[in-house]
């Protein structure tokens, strides 16, 4: 299927000037039909490279990630007077079912799944099955949404643009068709395009991202949230963190078989490629579309805020040192972070962040 991929890339190559920006480069590796990384039926999330995967999320770490989020799901549910989940990206469905199992008792509860990934889908419906029609997968969002959103790893998964900056002017990188040495090759175009943070102090030679997909992606879910709240679990920074002057290389990535490179050209559709999340754009592109905050802060202090501790102390060993992780600095605890926002017309105090809230460092 690699060598497929490859071949429908340098077609598109052929067609448009020998160039393609990156993040168009980026959405065929991971989403071309039946070709790209999520959409070929491969087994991407798992906890070992023994079992064919590239990486573990915090659902299939722990159980207790679900149950935790699951409060403050239930609240916001509560305060906004909605009775529908929709969750994006639903990976292997884990997520799902722990807040489903959480939630149980609230008979009325809609879970609606939005996934670009056919494969990914069957895998939910077989994860999912017990729970019968209270879960509906959904091809595009309706014109109204009204319920809580979540969205847990998949803004890093949407298509970034790359910049270069040579020391005197910002230039586009894309891909271009490579030579002896690969299939694929790095080419710089001019650009107006410049990271949304100006420190003043761009190193000759700094590579990294901007996020119109992202922000896009905010501003239809703002267009279309009526009654409800959104939560966004990723990993990332605010503005100034993420374009320090000390972080030359950007923040793009790749995965597999649990092992992280930085190439993107090489085994194109065999591994993930992800960026960090600028929460900062993320933010500001809610609210200019009508989203208040609610606040900002780690997945340390958002889990801990939503009752972990309680869930720790009833675990056992195993599962209290898998929970770790999800906790620890040096784990997922500090680089991972939650954002939430809530529809104007039913602001609330989300319980997430009533401790630790950092939305005044966005």
């Amino acid at each position: 299927m690699s060598a497929t991929l490859e071949q429908r890339l340098l077609s598109r190559l052929r067609n448009e000037d020998g160039w393609l920006p990156f993040d168009t480069f980026m959405s065929e590796a991971l989403y071309a039909p039946g070709l790209g990384y999520y959409s070929s039926g491969r087994q991407t999330f798992g906890k070992m490279p023994s079992d064919g995967s590239d990486f573990v999320t915090a659902p299939e770490l722990s159980p207790l990630f679900g149950r935790c989020l699951a409060r403050q799901v239930e609240q916001a549910l509560q305060h906004t007077g909605t009775s529908t989940v929709w969750e994006f990206g639903a990976g292997s469905g884990e997520l799902a079912a722990q807040l489903l199992e959480a939630l149980a008792a609230r008979e009325d509860l809609r879970y609606c799944i939005v996934d670009l990934s056919g494969s990914l889908r069957a895998r939910q419906r077989a994860r999912l099955a017990s729970f019968g029609p209270r879960v509906q997968w959904l091809d595009e969002l309706p014109e109204r949404l009204n319920g809580v959103v979540l969205g847990n790893e998949v803004l890093d998964a949407m298509p970034v643009k790359l910049l270069h900056f040579d020391g005197t002017r910002w230039f586009e990188r894309g891909v271009a068709a490579g030579g002896p040495g690969g299939v694929f090759a790095w080419e710089d175009r001019p650009t107006q395009l410049k990271p949304p943070f100006d420190h003043g102090n761009w190193v000759a030679g700094t590579v990294t991202e901007v996020h119109p997909h992202a922000r896009a992606w905010i501003q239809t879910l703002a267009s279309k949230l009526e009654k409800g709240a959104v939560f966004l679990i990723d990993y990332g920074f605010g503005d100034a963190e993420y374009y320090h002057p000390q972080r030359i290389g950007g923040t793009l990535m790749c995965h597999h078989l649990h092992r992280a490179d930085t190439d993107p050209l090489t085994l194109v559709g065999e591994k993930d490629i992800t960026a960090h999340v600028n929460f900062t754009a993320l933010a500001l592109a809610g609210q200019d579309a009508g989203l208040e905050v609610l606040g900002y802060t780690s997945q340390a202090r958002f889990l801990i805020n939503c009752g972990i501790a309680d869930e720790l102390a009833a675990a056992g060993l195993r599962q209290r040192a898998m929970a770790q992780k999800l906790l620890s600095e040096h784990e997922m605890g500090e680089l991972f972070k939650v954002l939430g926002f809530c529809a104007a017309s039913t602001p609330f105090e989300a319980i997430g962040f009533v401790d630790g809230d950092r939305s005044h460092r966005l």
